[in-house]
């Protein structure tokens, strides 16, 4: 394949997918006609930023110890309770 006259195809792959990687990420701050119109300094400069940007994100996320469960416990100790057929100890009032 030629490519005197145009780009490869890894290249066009790599560039496209930046695009998208922006548009994706930017959260509604970007559309594909604004990014793909962007001079290339500025696309890669967009695309570092917002890759630092959730590495950092990450990293943070990584590093926050992770709770057991999002369930509350007496849903937990009402949902055992049920199994084994025993009444909590416990009433919860519904306002």
């Amino acid at each position: 394949m030629l490519t005197f006259f145009g780009l490869t195809s890894a290249y066009r792959n790599s560039v496209f997918t930046q695009i998208h990687e922006i548009v994706f990420n930017g959260k509604g701050g970007y559309d594909f006609e604004t990014v793909y119109n962007m001079p290339i300094w500025l696309r890669n400069f967009t695309f570092r930023k917002l890759q630092d940007h959730y590495e950092e994100v990450n990293s943070k996320n990584k590093s926050k110890p992770k709770r057991d469960s999002t369930t509350p416990s007496w849903v937990n100790d009402a949902k055992q309770a049920a199994k084994t057929g025993k009444q909590p100890s416990y009433t919860v009032k519904r306002p």
